[in-house]
């Protein structure tokens, strides 16, 4: 399992809490959803709350970026992968079918992922999907993430982004999720350290920008399968020639 303690946008919380799951730890987490997303979607966000094996809530460390590119990342999701791939950062694929995203943290974790809400501030991502593990019957569930960002005046022509991280884990099994609870301690630990990790993600791809915004962009385009609009819209916010 140590190895696969990858930080990733939603692999590395779904991945990381499925095998250390806990029950009851949920109850420490209230969940708070925007008050505008559908019932019906609210239902089911709610269900997975409710049946949560672990949850977690916590503070994400500030960093500095551009509030364009922070903002044009989030709003596109599988693009942020192909950044986070060429700087080596994640194995983590997001990409779009007919059906919606789809995607696949690269140690075993598979699913599909919606972006439920997305509005300046908040974002509110729900995945449902299933983890390999060899030898053994996979593992399905569905999680929970909820991101909330606020930006205070940071250095010129940047932002400070300080942000919080709720995520919600909930197995299919019950029977798994009972005798997982006895590792509680551990897998809050990890819970915390891992959703920490998602703000840490966009702070790496921030610095790496601010760095050498033209090898980002560099790297970008040796890779064949990048979009080619997305690429010339990242070009032209990184201001690369």
């Amino acid at each position: 399992m140590t190895r696969r303690l990858a930080v990733t946008l939603v692999g590395a919380v779904w991945l990381t809490l499925l095998p250390c799951a806990s029950s009851g730890a949920a109850d420490s987490t209230a969940l708070s959803l925007p008050a505008d997303i559908p019932m019906a979607e609210r239902s089911r966000l709610t269900r997975v709350t409710a049946g949560a094996a672990i949850a977690t809530r916590v503070d994400g460390e500030p960093f500095l970026a551009r509030r364009d590119i922070f903002e044009y990342l989030l709003n596109h999701l599988a693009f942020m992968t192909h950044v986070t791939q060429a700087l080596r950062i994640t194995r983590l694929r997001i990409w779009p079918t007919a059906e919606g995203l789809f995607f696949d943290e690269g140690w075993g974790t598979t699913g599909r992922l919606w972006v439920v809400y997305a509005a300046e501030g908040t974002r509110v991502i729900y995945t449902r999907g299933r983890h390999n593990m060899a030898l053994l019957p996979a593992i399905h569930g569905e999680v929970l993430l909820i991101i909330d960002y606020q930006y205070v005046p940071g250095a010129p022509g940047r932002v400070l982004v300080k942000s919080v991280v709720a995520s919600f884990v909930k197995l299919d099994s019950r029977i798994l999720s009972g005798v997982l609870k006895l590792g509680s301690a551990v897998a809050q630990k990890t819970a915390d350290r891992e959703a920490r990790g998602i703000v840490k993600l966009f702070a790496k791809v921030s610095r790496a920008i601010e760095d050498n915004p033209a090898d980002v962009y560099a790297r970008l385009r040796e890779r064949p399968d990048v979009p080619k609009q997305e690429l010339e819209e990242f070009r032209k916010l990184l201001r690369v020639p």
